[in-house]
């Protein structure tokens, strides 16, 4: 964001018409309220302050009540790199405080990063006021996975994108669809892989999964899947092969469910934990048809050998990005956004400037 500050900045400037001056000149709005959340607590907040700071705004953080000390650290690393005194501060507050900062004319932006109804919230605090909001609102992250797709490397990314981070990733796979002909093998492959994880301490070198944040949390999604097992559901993996699972607290085993339908929880609502959902489709129509079926659209991965096909796919799906033979990743260089209930506008690349930035126009008339 740094390297491409000066071109995305820089005044944009029409074909020359004789005996004028004209361009555009991109502005800072003035005062940005970061609003951050508890997972990644350094990089999310980090996507949206240093690109609002280079564009000339002042920012002001207030970061996830579980995170606070994310928000202090960030402050001491401005103050050490010498960042004049007050062009970024933060502030430890609850969400009645925060509907009050969006609603004074003091806050000349939102960045936000977290759940829908959060989002829902922000807008309806500037509600009163002509100010732009950056919602970021996280999804139900669909995977596509066809007959050719290169079958070694899908398995063991699918399964990464779905558990790392116990599933704590905005843009984490939590469905899967498979074509019928390779389902058996690749759900064969995939349990198998699961199976090799670790659940425990994440400061002990051989853990591979760890707690989530919240143990309110993981039994949320302990709901959703014993909710899905009642209505037919099959779960492929015994939580006893995990010791460190304890009902009731955020150690929660890694979970496989086949035999799903949408009108389960749990292939429908976000689960934010380590579950994924997985359906055999008969073919690239139904596969799309899957997909767009979520009131989410943030990313889709799909995996295949065909790069042709992929995006022939790609340009039928609801998502904010296309992903293939990867996932889970964001790449600054590309703009990071969503539709539908994942939310609005957009940050990273040369775009993400344009929301930072208001645009005002010089017409001068050099010859009279």
């Amino acid at each position: 964001m740094l390297a491409i500050a000066g071109d995305a900045l820089a005044d944009l400037v029409p074909t020359a018409k004789p005996g004028f001056r004209r361009f555009v000149r991109r502005e800072p709005l003035g005062v940005v309220l970061v609003l951050a959340p508890w997972n990644y607590p350094f990089l999310t907040a980090v996507n949206a302050i240093v690109p609002a700071l280079v564009a000339g705004n002042t920012v002001i953080l207030k970061h996830s009540e579980q995170t606070p000390l994310a928000a202090e650290r960030l402050a001491e690393a401005c103050e050490a790199a010498g960042l004049p005194r007050g062009v970024f501060q933060f502030v430890h507050c609850d969400h009645a405080a925060v509907a009050r900062m969006i609603a004074s004319p003091e806050i000349d932006f939102v960045a936000f990063t977290g759940s829908v109804e959060g989002g829902h919230a922000v807008q309806r605090a500037a509600a009163g006021r002509f100010i732009a909001t950056g919602l970021e609102l996280g999804g139900k992250d669909p995977a596509y996975v066809r007959a050719d797709a290169p079958f070694e490397h899908t398995v063991e990314n699918v399964v990464d994108g779905a558990f790392f981070n116990a599933g704590q990733s905005c843009c984490g796979i939590e469905r899967v669809y498979v074509q019928r002909a390779l389902f058996d093998r690749f759900v064969e492959a995939f349990v198998a892989k699961v199976k090799e994880y670790r659940l425990g301490d994440p400061l002990d070198p051989a853990t591979t999964l760890g707690p989530m944040a919240r143990a309110r949390g993981a039994d949320f999604v302990r709901d959703q899947t014993a909710e899905a097992v009642a209505m037919g559901a099959r779960a492929l993996i015994d939580p006893r092969a995990f010791p460190a699972d304890r009902p009731g607290s955020p150690y929660l085993a890694p979970q496989v469910l086949v035999d799903v339908t949408h009108g389960m929880r749990v292939m429908s609502e976000e689960s934010f934990g380590p579950v994924v959902g997985i359906m055999p489709v008969a073919d690239d129509a139904e596969a799309v048809t899957r997909m767009n079926d979520s009131r989410y659209g943030l990313t889709a991965s799909i995996w295949t050998g065909d790069p042709e096909a992929a995006l022939a796919l790609g340009d039928e799906l609801e998502t904010g990005t296309v992903f293939m033979n990867r996932c889970d990743y964001l790449d600054p260089a590309l703009a990071w956004t969503g539709v539908k209930d994942s939310g609005r506008g957009v940050t990273l690349s040369r775009i993400g400037y344009e929301a930072l930035t208001r645009p005002r126009s010089y017409h001068l008339r050099v010859e009279v």
